[in-house]
């Protein structure tokens, strides 16, 4: 355990040295407040006392974000050698693979914690569904966790950041609402499967403040399958 804590203050660090993590707060908070508290359906717009448009701006700024932060975690290393040096010290893949997958996770709920004076202030508007908003903070770290999972995968598999990126933004779409539209044009037992594959679908029930078993089997399933593909691509670079 403490070899992966290392590996991710290591990351951690990396973020900031770069001004990756700068860039990646300033946007994120930056958008999210604008669309809001500002822009077209803002809680005042709205007129009800509730975080779902922030929701709904986060779960879109997220899946674009993320691809952009786990691009370099392998696709950089690969280039320059590093991962090289980085697997021929007293560490497992899973190790390097955990340590870069929390060092990113923890970024984006630090971000989402700086949100929470959103939450302060609209409890303070009217009647606010606590359940609903704390589930909603949930169902976004748990994306986060599984695009994350993803991108590290697909960073795993080249030397270019630009192509790691392209590559989890393709199979984040697939989770993100091609898996939602194969459910809606399909039927009987084959859109349930789509339906249950979506990303949209399992992120609306928890913004309602639903938590099903379903929904972390698939999060939990899905973050599991993808770090574990990961650490197959280390394993056969090493040969």
């Amino acid at each position: 355990m403490n070899k992966i804590i290392t590996i991710a203050k290591r990351e951690w660090q990396a973020f900031f040295d770069s001004l990756t993590a700068y860039i990646m707060l300033v946007l994120f908070l930056g958008f999210s407040g604008f669309f809001t508290w500002i822009f077209g359906a803002d809680i005042f717009f709205v007129k009800q006392a509730s975080l779902s448009v922030f929701f709904g701006v986060s779960y879109w700024t997220l899946f674009f974000f993320i691809p952009a932060l786990t691009m370099r975690q392998f696709a950089e290393e690969n280039k320059t050698g590093t991962i090289e040096l980085l697997l021929t010290r007293p560490v497992s893949d899973w190790q390097v693979i955990s340590g870069k997958f929390l060092a990113t996770l923890f970024l984006i709920a630090f971000a989402l914690a700086l949100t929470l004076p959103y939450y302060i202030t609209v409890a303070n508007l009217g009647n606010m569904d606590h359940g609903a908003t704390i589930t909603g903070y949930i169902g976004l770290l748990l994306i986060s966790a599984a695009y994350i999972s993803i991108g590290l995968f697909a960073s795993s598999l080249t030397n270019n950041q630009i192509v790691g990126f392209l590559l989890a933004l393709a199979i984040g779409i697939l989770f993100h609402f091609i898996f939602s539209l194969l459910s809606m044009s399909s039927g009987g037992a084959l859109a349930t499967i789509f339906d249950y594959l979506s990303i949209s679908t399992r992120f609306d029930s928890l913004s309602r403040g639903v938590i099903d078993t379903g929904d972390l089997v698939f999060f939990f399933s899905l973050i599991f399958l993808a770090l574990t593909a990961t650490e197959a691509i280390l394993q056969r670079n090493r040969i």
